[in-house]
Order: structure tokens, then sequence, then C-alpha cells
């Protein structure tokens, strides 16, 4: 059985999306974080060592991090197609995509967000960089890892439409964008990301 451990609109919400995605049978446990903001708290029951989420239990298996958790889910159900089989000659492209998500792209996007990119040449020219890489991978797109939509896009997809306005203007990425916003297992996320009958499960 498939646990995650989910608090509504964090980064746990793409993880939410992926799952529908695959189409795999899974439980959401909603628990509450310590938010940015001072607002909430560490939950006892989530079992996340730094009590932030995502956390997935697959049976008595514990991952945590989202890039962790997307490269397990799409091993552990290849025939749902939004990962990259061992072996793939996609699959160091596909590794890369989700690594640089955490390391790269989410950083320099805070940095921006933030404003702590102002004044600072190096912060800008890694966001730069983050901005040339997307805009290239769309530009051969439909999708970034091609003509093949991927856990890629979910992880990258996600972090884009929350940043958008910090985004430079640009109608491919509305597009694409809008192309994968608009799929079923998105919607079908959205409306468990906390809606009032979804309360926290204790």
């Amino acid at each position: 059985m498939l646990t995650l451990f989910h608090a509504p609109w964090s980064r746990s919400s793409r993880l939410v999306w992926l799952l529908e995605e695959i189409g795999a049978d899974y439980e959401i446990r909603y628990c509450d974080i310590p938010r940015m903001d001072g607002t909430g708290a560490r939950d006892p029951l989530n079992p996340h060592p730094d009590g932030k989420v995502p956390a997935l239990l697959h049976g008595d298996v514990l991952v945590t991090e989202s890039a962790a958790i997307a490269q397990y889910l799409t091993d552990l159900f290849p025939e749902a197609g939004l990962g990259t089989p061992v072996g793939s000659p996609e699959r160091g492209a596909y590794l890369t995509w989700l690594a640089w998500t955490a390391g790269e792209m989410e950083p320099a996007y805070w940095s921006r967000i933030s404003g702590a990119m102002e004044g600072d040449v190096k912060a800008q020219t890694r966001y730069d960089a983050v901005i040339a890489r997307l805009f290239g991978a769309l530009a051969r797109g439909p999708f970034l890892m091609g003509q093949r939509f991927t856990a890629v896009d979910v992880m990258v997809g996600s972090a884009l439409a929350w940043g958008r306005e910090f985004s430079p203007a640009s109608a491919a990425l509305d597009a694409y964008l809008a192309r994968i916003m608009d799929r079923p297992g998105n919607v079908l996320a959205a409306a468990k990301d906390g809606t009032p009958p979804l309360a926290r499960v204790a």
C-alpha cells in the first residue's frame, strides 16, 4: 500500500498529481507542517525525519524528498510510462532533470522570488542559466523530455505554474503550462489538495 503524507498547498501537491497520473492505488494522510509565515506545526504522525512533506510509505519503506519519490514511483510503476527504465538511452537525461529541479531550478527561482537575486551577479547568472535551459527544452518540446510527458513535467511544471510571474514573458511557456495543467491527472489532484471535505486525517 502506498501512503502519501501530504500538506495542502505545498510541494507534496505535485506527488498527488504524479500518483494520479500513474493511476496507482494510494492513500493520502493529510498532515500539518510548519509554514514560512509562522503558522502550522510539526505533525507527530508524519514519518518524515524533518517533519516536512512529501513523505511516502510503501509498506515499511519510507521515501522522502520530491525527486527521490518521483524516481521511486516511476521505477515502481514502469507501465505508466512516466519514467525511464534502467538501461534506457533516456535514463541519464531523466535522472538529470529530476536532480536539476531540486538542485538548480528551485534555488534559482527562490532567489528571484525572495529578492535575494537583486544585486547578486552569481544568483542572476544562475537564474538566467535555468531559464535558458527551460526555454531550450521547450523549443524542442512539446515536453521537457521531448515528445513524451514524464514525471519531469510534473516536477518542473508544478513549480513553474506556482512561480509563473517570476518567469520571463513567453508564449511557449504559457502554452506548455496550459498543456500540462489541463491534464486529467492534475485536475483530479487539485481536487484532493486540501479542500474542506478532505480535512486532515488524524
